[in-house]
């Protein structure tokens, strides 16, 4: 009866989300490296959080998955189950995130694989510092969780935030042999190992929210995506966002200087300025990604989807039909006219636990540009998700 008892308060204490969902990925087209037109993938992924006091609360996450395109590693890793998220491929097995967070009055701090967000913009985030990303498929790309420890504080219209990596999480990028790593025709790439980096990473971030909201931040560590020799160079980045309301729309601005160690790696700014506006069922996103280069590498080549949609035009807009369906466009638009990518989405609900997603992405543009070398990459994906 007393174990009964005391089950039954732990459960009050326990909340769990997940689902299981089936996607399905159709290309038109194969490329020089990928004769593949379709690709399958399921997920599974289910977290659990349980708060035994008020001011503390444990969380954890599992992921799940396999695909038909071996972009998911067939065998588990025993590493994996410690975090490192370094594998070329997604692991079969994964700890999605698994941290202790401690909170009083306005002191908070989590320590543990958690999930930092920085940043104010919807399209675009410059100062987004340690948020790796899955980056096989480079649309649509899905953060990775960092080992870290984050403690925040809040005092009126003002906070503080600051985050310490340990070891470096770097985002995943397209594989050796397959349609998101595009090389010419009769050319074959030899798959080469990474050379993580020692060290850890730092940032603060001050933010001020009121009429006006705005930011500053400072990061340094290292770029989370690699050299064309797969190195991941030191870097330092200062940075900030605001947003301001007014009567018809919403204007935010978010901008990062970034500066590599050595010569190889440009320097250079990042900025976003962005129109919003929600009118009833209408939601409209606009606006320009640029880039002033300040000084020039001596890398010729670099994959950077940050830079890569740079000097873009970039809008986004939904309206929602009713309580279970929408529809929403996304696009990017380089300015010379020479890479476009957009995507159309329609969503429908059915009941509490089912939905079903379809998507379609359109690539067009110059093989030397960033968005045009996916011009084959044009596609149609199905998803069914079920919430439990």
């Amino acid at each position: 009866m007393k174990l009964a008892f005391i089950l039954l308060l732990l459960t009050q204490n326990i909340t769990q989300r997940g689902f299981v969902e089936s996607r399905a990925t159709f290309y038109p087209q194969t490329t020089p490296n990928d004769s593949a037109r379709f690709v399958g993938e399921m997920l599974l992924r289910d977290e659990v959080f349980y708060k035994p006091r008020k001011d503390f609360q444990f969380s954890g996450g599992i992921d799940l998955r396999t695909d038909t395109h071996h972009q998911v590693e067939r065998t588990f890793h025993f590493s994996t189950f410690y975090f490192l998220d370094r594998e070329l491929q997604r692991p079969l097995f994964s700890i999605r995130r698994l941290s202790a967070e401690y909170h009083r009055g306005g002191f908070n701090i989590e320590v543990g694989k958690q999930f930092v967000r920085w940043g104010r913009a919807d399209i675009l985030n410059p100062t987004d510092r340690f948020a790796p990303r899955d980056l096989l498929t480079i649309v649509d790309p899905e953060f990775l969780g960092i080992t870290a420890i984050r403690a925040t504080y809040e005092r009126g219209a003002n906070s503080i935030d600051a985050v310490w990596v340990p070891r470096f999480t770097p985002s995943r990028i397209p594989l050796v042999g397959q349609r998101w790593l595009p090389v010419p025709a009769g050319v074959i790439l030899a798959p080469m190992q990474p050379q993580f980096p020692n060290g850890s990473q730092s940032g603060i971030r001050w933010s001020h929210v009121g009429f006006v909201e705005f930011s500053g931040a400072y990061y340094q560590g290292f770029s989370d995506i690699p050299a064309p020799d797969l190195s991941y160079t030191k870097l330092w980045m200062a940075g900030g966002d605001a947003a301001v309301p007014f009567r018809w729309l919403t204007v935010k601005a978010e901008a990062g200087y970034f500066n590599y160690s050595g010569s190889r790696a440009d320097d250079y700014v990042l900025y976003v300025i962005q129109l919003e506006r929600q009118s009833g069922e209408w939601f409209f996103v606009g606006g320009y990604a640029g880039e002033i280069r300040t000084q020039r590498g001596t890398q010729v080549v670099n994959f950077n989807p940050d830079r890569g949609i740079s000097k873009s035009i970039l809008g986004r807009a939904g309206y929602t039909i009713d309580a279970n369906r929408s529809v929403a466009v996304e696009t990017a638009v380089h300015q010379n006219g020479n890479g476009l990518w957009t995507k159309f989405e329609y969503s429908q609900a059915y009941g509490q636990h089912w939905r079903l997603t379809c998507t379609v992405s359109l690539f067009r543009g110059e093989p030397l540009d960033f968005l045009g070398q996916y011009r084959r990459n044009s596609n149609g994906l199905i998803a069914v998700k079920y919430n439990f």
